[in-house]
């Protein structure tokens, strides 16, 4: 892995830019200006830009997101989450018909079409996860006493990210919890990178691609996956893990991944 001083060094070579959101485009506070030019110059070059995002909310809510932050409609055409991608899935019945929803209210849209089926932990067909509860944001301990007895079911995780930073703050994601699920001997069944279905819905196979991301569980694994090309955003949700740049690869093989390039933040 070498660092890449600019995005423009090497842009040529690729068609499509899967692009991830939280992390690289923006901190859950602000837009990251750097990254938002280099998109504007990738947009100008008529490259595809794809944001392909953990959320688990629909990619409509995503795009709403975006553009109360101020990012400009245009770089919007092509936005997909992993929300969306369960959505779709929960919608077809794929793991039956009721379902415990788990996580905050504000996730709700993820099942507007079939809410009517939400029901309670004992008698659901499945649980769907969107994240932690308000109430219990940060004691994994309490999903533990929560989720033991009710291992025979599927879980649905709709975000598979352990942990995100809103501004300077750690947040805990519904990866979390489905990891808790797991080591109870429950089986989870995963929307969103690095799952291979979340990219399909992204580009073509005849596309060369290049994957933008901070998450080398998500991001970066998902390339690896698809054997596409990418750059490690190191000032995202790892920046406490090392020091310094030379303890990068160490990171990465932690990680037990490959990176193209690095960058500390997206830029042009």
């Amino acid at each position: 892995m070498k660092e890449l001083n600019h995005l423009e060094d090497i842009y040529e070579k690729y068609d499509t830019f899967i692009i991830d959101l939280w992390g690289v485009m923006h901190n859950g506070v602000t837009l990251n200006p750097s990254a938002i030019e280099a998109v504007d110059k990738l947009k100008k070059r008529s490259k595809k830009i794809v944001f392909l995002s953990n959320a688990p909310r629909p990619s409509s809510k995503v795009i709403n997101f975006l553009l109360k932050m101020k990012m400009n409609k245009k770089y919007l055409e092509h936005v997909m989450t992993s929300g969306e991608a369960a959505m779709r899935a929960i919608n077809q019945k794929k793991f039956g018909k009721t379902f415990y929803h788990l996580g905050p209210a504000r996730d709700i849209s993820v099942f507007e079409k079939v809410k009517d089926n939400r029901t309670d932990l004992e008698s659901c067909e499945f649980i769907l996860c969107t994240g932690l509860f308000d109430d219990h944001e940060n004691d994994l301990d309490y999903y533990k006493n929560f989720l033991f007895k009710y291992v025979s079911k599927k879980l649905i995780c709709t975000n598979p990210d352990l942990i995100v930073h809103r501004g300077n703050v750690e947040e805990l994601c519904a990866g979390s919890v489905a990891k808790v699920f797991e080591e109870l001997g429950g089986e989870v069944i995963y929307f969103g990178k690095p799952h291979k279905e979340v990219y399909d819905l992204c580009f073509d196979s005849n596309e060369k691609v290049l994957a933008i991301g901070d998450n080398l569980r998500t991001d970066i694994k998902g390339a690896n996956n698809l054997k596409i090309d990418c750059i490690f955003i190191s000032d995202g949700v790892h920046i406490k893990e090392f020091n310094n740049f030379s303890e990068l690869n160490k990171l990465l093989e932690k990680y037990e991944v490959n990176a193209n390039f690095f960058q500390r933040k997206l830029k042009w």
